[in-house]
């Protein structure tokens, strides 16, 4: 795993952009996955800059999202197809048809999984953003998910609704069921960049590096892939062990 400890959050949003930047310049119908929360606003941000500037298009891309709320509405503010469209999509020319992010429709959440999943396996994303949770979760992935796990509905950890409560105006408005893209299906990924700033992900981050791989850290099995890239900020980097 590589680590890049950023002085702060503009300097990890740049470095994050950069390296998909320089892919989507080597490859024009890249697949991309996008994770959603306020971590990889600014990678966005700097994704849309680059596109102004004609340095790189999105037509030819291909994108998948991690994760959905179950019973939201696409519509609903707080709904992760509402973030994607409103945070990058929709100041992007990407095609409507090449983005993917799951349905949470709990009437046919079965069949919408199916779909997904199909889709996931027809298409190997090429780079993978991804946040890691107060709990060590990854995607929507709590402590106890295997590793094995596919695209599925999970339960969620009342710590990560607790963290995801500041998007509500009440820890009641969360949704306590999500349905998300599964640690198996993040580890086919290519390329993973991993994101986290502020002193709250300084607990998160020391495990992932220091501590040892178990499914009640989902984000342990991280340190099995071929090619991640951590990029955190000095709060997130401020537990670590100095060399």
């Amino acid at each position: 795993m590589k680590v890049f400890v950023a002085e702060n959050y503009d300097e990890l949003s740049e470095t994050s952009a950069s390296i998909i930047i320089e892919d989507m310049k080597a490859k024009s119908n890249i697949t991309l996955g996008f994770a959603t929360g306020s971590t990889p606003i600014g990678t966005y941000q700097n994704l849309i800059a680059a596109y102004n500037a004609k340095e790189i298009s999105f037509k030819d891309v291909l994108s998948f999202n991690l994760d959905e709320y179950l019973g939201l509405p696409r519509t609903h503010e707080q709904s992760y197809y509402y973030f994607m469209h409103n945070e990058l999509f929709n100041h992007i020319d990407i095609k409507e048809e090449n983005v993917n992010i799951p349905n949470g429709d709990i009437e046919h959440i079965e069949e919408n999984i199916k779909k997904y999943q199909e889709m996931l396996d027809s298409n190997p994303i090429d780079i993978q953003i991804l946040g890691i949770g107060g709990n060590g979760h990854i995607a929507f992935n709590e402590p106890g998910t295997s590793f094995e796990s596919t695209t599925h509905t999970v339960k969620l950890d009342e710590k990560t609704r607790e963290d995801n409560k500041r998007f509500f105006n009440d820890i009641s408005e969360v949704p306590k069921e999500a349905v998300t893209m599964g640690i198996k299906d993040i580890m086919s990924a290519k390329k993973l960049i991993v994101l986290a700033n502020g002193e709250s992900k300084a607990k998160a981050v020391k495990e992932l590096l220091e501590g040892t791989k178990s499914e009640n850290f989902p984000a342990s099995i991280l340190l099995d892939h071929e090619d991640v890239t951590l990029i955190v900020d000095k709060e997130a980097a401020s537990l670590l062990k100095e060399d």
